[in-house]
């Protein structure tokens, strides 16, 4: 939990957030129409008469839409509607051309569900209330050096699956946490590319503050967070703000607010519509959504592996701790490359550490993809594989790693050689240096014999320093330990 949260909650606030998230599918045409989905295409080239709205165009239902909203309810083991409604959602909007949205209101495609995930090392669960289908609404182009606005209904249409949670998270770590965990699996079924700047993943925030035990407090929606740095410092700020109204006297009032980056402060866009606002109504153009059991069971049987399913699957097949198999599984690269490795050198754990520890660090310095890593997952087995075998110690591992990202191109033996890496394993050989720096640090020793912990991890520092590092330091200590006894 942040400190700014934390702080808040000693003041004997609790802070209650729900989202409201916005994926935007990844089909090839529209919801309702066959114009294609893009995006940074000229204003209105991508819109067809059914977007336009132009009289007499009447929408079809995007079957691929359908079956990726299927997909999303598998994952988050949600109920998966056999018939579900289309509804008009009635409001004015210069970006939206009917008048209305097509949405679901009372009967939508995916009912329930959860998503779980780790924070802090302990599991967490988020339960789900509903994800329907929508289609997305055009987009106000404002040109302030002209002072003129237009309008692009390039994306009007676009399918979204709008995904909406019961109010469960308690900070707002929590709650990035949450959304974190929902961009991983929509882009692992591949039903959203995740890309939030160009507003595929969108994520609006219900946030409110109350006592403990007392009523939910009164909402504010926080639009639109596209990325979850704004996302945190937003919802950081809301609650710093509701929590000073309160204590200054003053009412929440329910409302739809923007975060600016620029200020980092929320502001007031206009009052929040409930559900009554909109004049929900069955779209009298679309009939019921009818999705039979086979075809839900068929796309059961044709999905891949699901992130939760795999990282289950790394701790009772590799035995890794939870936390290791939640953060190995955070994308399908990722794991692949775990996968790989740990196969080939039968060292699960340490596989974990350094795909987790020493590649990831080199990953994000150079902002790469593990798909463009400098040292392949071979490559990492090898080395792994002398670690394990006592070949090497870890500190010179690391050398052999520098040296393969740095793209030399000599097998892992042929580097431990040429860079005489190799350690130090014969026992009569270490036995003979041990004996030495015993014999040159008798006041070492005798501090040792008194008690002093400090005085053995000097002789531990010596042995290492006479072998050039190249002692196993495991072995150093069993023989200093027996030796000093």
């Amino acid at each position: 939990m942040s400190k700014t949260t934390q702080s808040l909650l000693v003041q004997g606030y609790e802070v209650v957030i729900g989202f409201e998230t916005h994926t935007q599918l990844t089909t090839q045409s529209k919801l309702f129409s066959r114009a294609p989905t893009g995006f940074g295409a000229e204003p209105n080239t991508l819109a067809s008469a059914v977007d336009f709205a132009l009289p007499g165009a009447l929408p079809v239902m995007n079957r691929g839409a359908v079956q990726r909203a299927i997909e999303f309810g598998l994952a988050v083991n949600a109920h998966i509607a056999e018939h579900s409604v289309f509804a008009r959602k009635n409001y004015f909007y210069p970006d939206l051309p009917k008048g209305y949205q097509i949405s679901q209101f009372e009967i939508p495609v995916v009912q329930g569900g959860v998503v779980e995930f780790f924070l802090d090392g302990e599991k967490k669960s988020v339960r789900l209330v509903r994800a329907h289908l929508e289609e997305d609404a055009g987009k106000s182009l404002h040109e302030d050096f002209i002072g003129q606005s237009g309008i692009d209904l390039n994306r009007a249409g676009t399918p979204l699956l709008e995904i909406v949670t019961e109010p469960d998270m308690r900070s707002t770590v929590e709650a990035v946490a949450y959304a974190k965990e929902l961009h991983k699996i929509v882009t692992w079924i591949g039903i959203c590319d995740g890309n939030m700047q160009e507003g595929s993943f969108r994520c609006d925030a219900n946030v409110s503050v109350r006592k403990p035990g007392a009523p939910l407090g009164t909402r504010r929606e926080i639009k639109n967070l596209n990325s979850f740095k704004f996302m945190q410092q937003a919802m950081d700020y809301e609650v710093r703000w509701q929590i000073g109204q309160i204590e200054d006297g003053h009412a929440i009032q329910q409302a739809t607010v923007l975060f600016d980056p620029a200020t980092g402060e929320t502001r007031s866009m206009r009052s929040k519509e409930d559900a009554a606002d909109y004049r929900y109504f069955p779209d009298p153009d679309l009939p019921p959504l009818v999705i039979g059991r086979d075809w839900v069971e068929r796309t059961r049987a044709e999905m891949s592996e699901l992130p939760r399913v795999m990282a289950a699957r790394f701790v009772a097949d590799y035995g890794l701790p939870e936390y290791d198999a939640g953060q190995l599984t955070q994308n399908k690269a990722t794991a692949a490359y775990f996968e790989a490795v740990a196969s080939a050198s039968r060292q699960a754990k340490l596989a974990s550490n350094w795909v987790m520890g020493e590649l990831s660090r080199r990953l994000n310095t150079e902002e790469k993809s593990i798909e463009a890593s400098s040292v392949s997952a071979s490559q990492l087995a090898a080395l792994i594989g002398r670690i394990a075998d006592g070949t090497i110690s870890n500190n010179a591992a690391r050398q052999v790693f520098d040296a393969l990202w740095n793209g030399e191109s000599q097998e892992i033996d042929a580097l431990i050689a040429s860079k005489g890496l190799k350690q130090l394993n014969d026992t009569g050989e270490l036995e003979k240096i041990i004996d030495a720096v015993l014999a040159a640090n008798a006041k070492n020793v005798g501090e040792v014999r008194a008690g002093n912990a400090k005085a053995f991890n000097a002789l531990v520092g010596q042995a290492m320093k006479a072998t050039q590092g190249k002692a196993n330091p495991a072995q150093v200590n069993e023989m200093l330990k027996k030796k000093l006894a």
